[in-house]
């Protein structure tokens, strides 16, 4: 079987030696869109996280059997023509909950407790010639007795509502389908959610029912000092509204996600007049070193699978 990892670089420092044992690998740290024909056009299987794989990539892909995703989404492949060919497609699900509920987490304290303006208070030297054993300058709250609004009660969704649970919050929920409604809290309607939250926390998939899910209109109705935090995917928060509102009132957001990755360099995110307000991490929430690594050990047990599956000896 000839491999072929197309992003290699985006799943940190792997030894991708590990897949010879199934045959032949190559590996790309990074393929471009006019690049991908090539270099998958002999291969039986191919690795990829976010290179896409469309019908123009299949047809040129004659030996193409199977195509793991090195993620839980799938929509960089056209699956439906993957499934017209007889190619099997295969994602790893599951293996960055805990790593993104963590990431939750720390983007939440990081805003509430203001931590990058005591964290320069102190190493630009202000605190020692202060004369106090302490500052208040920025007061933050305790989120024990807060309502923590979770939008997509999924598998991360559940997870951050059993922490914000211990922590002492009053979760609520938002399903973005209208289907998932049978859970242990409250389900509220967006309006109602984004309104009476003190922290909310997105954790929902990119479809057309979410796309600018949250716009100008739903961002005047969040409280003064509230926290937005988008660890699903870029596109559900309009990033030109977003910018707006966080310059028209007190009110702190969290993006690991946003609509282009990377972030483009004139996006109006990076020109907002009260940075502070916004923290922005580089879609680095399923990066944990664990969950890296059971991502991968997710994708050697798919090839297994799928060469048991054929009756092929590995």
């Amino acid at each position: 079987m000839r491999i072929v990892v197309l992003d290699g670089k985006t799943l940190g420092d792997v030894d991708f030696s590990i897949f010879e044992r199934f045959g032949s690998v190559e590996v790309y740290p990074t393929t471009g869109p006019e690049e991908t024909v090539e270099r998958i056009r002999e291969a039986d299987i191919v690795v990829t996280n976010k290179v896409v794989i469309g019908r123009r990539e299949i047809d040129a892909a004659p030996h193409l059997q199977l195509i793991c995703v090195a993620a839980t989404g799938m929509n960089n492949i056209d699956l439906d023509y993957a499934v017209q060919r007889g190619i099997v497609v295969k994602n790893v699900a599951g293996y960055s909950t805990e790593s993104v509920v963590q990431h939750t987490f720390a983007m939440a304290f990081y805003l509430i407790e203001h931590l990058r303006y005591y964290d320069d208070y102190v190493k630009g030297g202000e605190w020692s010639r202060s004369g106090l054993f302490t500052s208040i300058d920025r007061p933050f709250f305790e989120i024990f007795g807060k309502r923590w609004g979770i939008i997509g009660m999924g598998a991360i969704g559940k997870r951050v509502a059993q922490v914000a649970t211990a922590f002492g919050c009053d979760v609520v929920y938002h399903s973005t389908t209208g289907a998932n409604l049978h859970q242990p809290y409250p389900h509220l309607g967006l309006d109602a959610l984004l309104c009476t939250s003190d922290i909310i926390s997105i954790h929902a998939p990119l479809t057309e029912r979410t796309r600018n899910l949250i716009g100008a209109p739903q961002l005047a109705r969040l409280r003064e000092g509230a926290v937005l935090l988008n660890l699903g995917r870029g596109g559900i928060i309009n990033e030109s509204d977003l910018a707006k509102a966080i310059d028209g009132k007190e009110i702190y957001v969290g993006l690991d996600v946003t609509e282009r990755e990377p972030l483009p360099s004139d996006s109006p995110l990076l020109k907002v007049r009260h940075p502070e307000r916004l923290l922005i991490t580089p879609h680095i929430g399923w990066t944990s070193i664990e969950a890296r690594e059971r991502l991968i050990a997710g994708i050697i047990d798919n090839i297994e699978e799928f060469l048991e599956e054929r009756g092929i000896q590995s």
